[in-house]
């Protein structure tokens, strides 16, 4: 039990260097190539910060548990909206860009009821829908990038921002990802094993320690991101972790294998759309994310924390 609690602090201590690492390289690669901290939010660093998730979705399919592949994505979407959005506006209030509101977390809700409607009519997540959540996916990645395209910052404004060399960019990229998945992959490791020696549950290690636990590396990357005033980096990275976690590793596995959903409860997923819209609404009333909207959002996530370990 000793030795698991202290390598639980270790891998937290790696997670929160491998994300001030990730952090500045994402920073640095925005100015580098003139585009907003928003844009790679929703596109490198949501890829990078959803690593764990593919992984972890992969190796359950590939063992024939395809609840535990869904149920893992949902806890981690779960979570990112209410804990890591609340979390970060407890740390500092942040504006949220319009763009975000008006194309970003709709995208992110319509995927999420694309995935309920698959996986509801017939309880199976079949090949056809499969490629149809990774088309949506392949859509949502040409958008971002003609936006990347477009959004090119003025000439005064890359005059007065340095910029990092290519090389230092990439070093801290691969670190922090690096420090993100290996950090994160021992404390969750450890931290199952404290629970199972205190007698909690699997299905409660599954959707709560599992699902938080891949969403480390998006945790530590949005708070280190508000703490610093990266707000666009911090959002972008919640909400394009979702669609990629939906539209590629649910997309990319149903694709290969057609993924069973038979134990989710009409709960799981109204929380997990209810979060989505939840956010959306908070988002549009004051236009930023403030300590009292994130004391909301956590509060919501403990109540449905509650609810899973009641039920269990």
């Amino acid at each position: 039990m000793v030795l698991e609690i202290i390598l639980i602090v270790v891998g937290l201590a790696v997670v929160l260097w491998g994300a001030d690492r990730f952090t500045d390289g994402a920073c640095g690669l925005a100015r580098r190539l003139k585009v907003s901290e928003l844009v790679i939010g929703l596109t490198v660093v949501s890829l990078g910060t959803s690593l764990p998730e593919f992984m972890v979705s992969l190796l359950s399919l590939l063992r024939g548990s395809g609840d535990m592949s869904v149920s893992n994505v949902m806890g981690s979407n779960i979570f990112n909206i209410l804990v890591i959005i609340g979390a970060s506006a407890l740390m500092r209030d942040i504006r949220v860009e319009s763009s975000l509101l008006r194309r970003d977390i709709p995208l992110c809700l319509l995927v999420s009821v694309l995935l309920l409607v698959f996986a509801v009519s017939g309880g199976v997540v079949a090949r056809p829908e499969g490629l149809s959540l990774a088309a949506f996916f392949c859509v949502y990645l040409s958008i971002a990038y003609r936006i990347a395209v477009r959004d090119r910052k003025s000439a005064q404004e890359e005059s007065q921002a340095e910029e990092m060399s290519v090389w230092k960019i990439l070093l801290l990229i691969v670190a922090g990802i690096a420090a993100l998945v290996v950090g994160g992959r021992v404390l969750v490791d450890n931290a199952a094993a404290v629970a199972r020696e205190w007698g909690i549950s699997e299905s409660v290690i599954g959707m709560t320690i599992l699902a938080g636990g891949t969403s480390l590396p998006e945790l530590a990357t949005s708070v280190v991101a508000a703490r610093k005033g990266s707000f666009g980096l911090a959002l972008g990275n919640v909400i394009g972790s979702n669609i990629f976690n939906i539209g590629f590793v649910i997309g990319l596995c149903g694709s290969v294998v057609p993924i069973a959903v038979t134990q989710i409860t009409a709960t799981d997923w109204c929380v997990l759309i209810g979060s989505v819209v939840l956010a959306w609404l908070t988002g549009w009333a004051g236009r930023k994310y403030g300590k009292w909207e994130g004391v909301l959002l956590i509060c919501c996530y403990l109540a449905y924390l509650c609810r899973l370990i009641i039920t269990a």
